[in-house]
């Protein structure tokens, strides 16, 4: 029986697993998650996830939630390709960037993001919104600046660090190319002008095999 993925279109959480099983070719039955169903709290669903969240997954009888303890159960059961080292300072390496990531880039992208998905932005909200907005554009540039040499971030190989950054640079994008996004005036885009090499990286991480079935569906609609 293969792995089932619960997942939600333009999760940055669930694309970042969606991401690690393109990488490592797992085989897996996709469980599309839609919260305007309510699909998220129903009876069935809450076994597997009690905190009504995505991603999750199903591997038997065994059930786990939270992305980074998906990444790793993903990383024993299938090593290769390792997507968090072979050595103690590699994994380290990684496992600092990769907390960085969730510890402030996430916040602010979530911050930044969903008012202006959710048409919460006004005039009440607009300075918090704002403010989440360029703590996000900061930390960006921080990885613009340490990320010097080779196809991914950390060199040569892709890691956890890539796919855990990646789906937070695409909401911050898609929600600054919103019209309500347009009076912020972040200067995100065009990303190629801003970050030129988090756009070249950015790119290296669409042309993976498998990647455009990990592309959250309803980003296509616009």
């Amino acid at each position: 029986m293969a792995i089932e993925i619960f997942w939600g279109s333009g999760s940055p959480f669930s694309w970042r697993v969606l991401l690690a099983l393109a990488v490592k070719n797992i085989p897996y039955e996709s469980k599309l998650v839609e919260f305007s169903k309510g699909m998220h709290k129903s009876p069935e669903y809450l076994k597997i996830n009690p905190r009504s969240k995505v991603p999750a997954l199903r591997d038997g009888e065994f059930t786990l939630y939270e992305s980074l303890a998906i990444l790793q159960y993903l990383e024993k059961v299938h090593p290769t390709p390792a997507l968090f080292g072979s050595t103690a300072a590699e994994t380290g390496k990684i496992m600092q960037w990769v907390s960085e990531c969730d510890n402030y880039l996430a916040p602010a992208v979530e911050g930044f993001t969903l008012p202006i998905y959710f048409g919460q932005l006004n005039d009440s909200t607009r300075s918090a919104v704002l403010e989440a907005g360029q703590n996000a554009l900061a930390e960006l540039s921080r990885v613009e600046e340490r990320y010097e040499r080779g196809n991914y971030l950390l060199g040569d190989s892709i890691t956890a660090a890539d796919i855990c950054y990646y789906p937070l640079l695409l909401g911050v994008l898609r929600a600054a190319g919103k019209p309500a996004a347009a009076s912020l005036e972040l200067g995100v885009l065009p990303l190629e002008k801003r970050f030129p090499r988090l756009a070249a990286w950015a790119k290296r991480i669409e042309a993976l095999p498998g990647y455009e079935k990990t592309y959250p569906p309803h980003w296509r609609a616009g």
